[in-house]
């Protein structure tokens, strides 16, 4: 282990977890937020001396109290992935408020309240931000209103930290993840729609969560050092190429 301490929120599975494994490996002591409380106690159990805390960053004083109890612990802060996020999936006409509200209380509000509880640790050493959004806050498709503008809000979020907190030594950079093999993903994409995938990216393939985590610990590490600002579609060429098939639009 070294000194630098990253901390990975929706850290119980996919992406989080995959991320939270490679900083481990790289030898950073690794703080896991997750709400669901005993799928982070499983997922920390894997990496020994991990700090987990069980956390909803929609809710500001469970924010605060994730990381009052970072400071203590360890006194430091040098990375933040923000990565926790849900997805609901609808027509417009059909997305009602509490719907709007739930995707923007965490895939938006969460970023902006991790981010803000941080500042005081990262900046006394410099450190990274990594915000997660999605390739669907890059192009526009039908039913998700309400978690494509979501994902949208956080690239432009992730463009007014780089502006605003270059000068203090934080870095902030963004990454949007394309189709990625998860068990969300083999749950619900029927197998006209993966091969509709597979078809509209140029690599041919969905991504794997290591492959997204790859380029998140990338951009929190010291080779990205003059790199902020800057949005990276982990996608094999989706957005690139702009195609859409019919069997894309469920």
């Amino acid at each position: 282990m070294n000194d630098t301490v990253a901390l990975v929120t929706g850290a119980a599975r996919g992406i989080g977890l995959a991320t939270a494994s490679l900083l481990h490996a790289e030898g950073r002591r690794v703080v896991m937020l997750d709400r669901d409380a005993d799928e982070l106690a499983t997922a920390a159990a894997t990496l020994p001396g991990a700090l987990s805390l069980t956390c909803d960053v929609s809710i500001p004083q469970h924010v605060a109290q994730s990381i009052a109890e970072v400071e203590h612990t360890y006194g430091r802060l040098d990375i933040l992935v923000n990565n926790a996020g849900v997805a609901d999936f609808g027509p417009l006409a059909e997305t009602d408020f509490a719907c709007w509200r739930r995707v923007m209380d965490t895939n938006l509000d969460g970023v902006f309240l991790m981010s803000q509880a941080c500042l005081p640790l990262l900046s006394v050493r410099g450190g990274a931000i990594i915000n997660i959004a999605s390739i669907s806050g890059l192009r526009a498709s039908t039913l998700r209103v309400a978690y494509g503008t979501s994902k949208a809000a956080v690239i432009h979020l992730t463009k007014q930290q780089a502006a605003e907190l270059g000068e203090v030594g934080i870095r902030a950079n963004c990454v949007c993840p394309g189709p990625v093999e998860t068990k969300l993903a083999l749950a619900v994409h029927s197998p006209e729609i993966r091969a509709a995938y597979h078809d509209a990216i140029p690599l041919n393939r969905y991504g794997t969560e290591r492959e997204i985590a790859e380029v998140i610990c990338f951009l929190a590490g010291e080779r990205a050092s003059y790199v902020t600002g800057q949005v990276v579609a982990s996608d094999g060429g989706f957005d690139a190429t702009g195609v859409r098939l019919p069997a894309l639009r469920v």
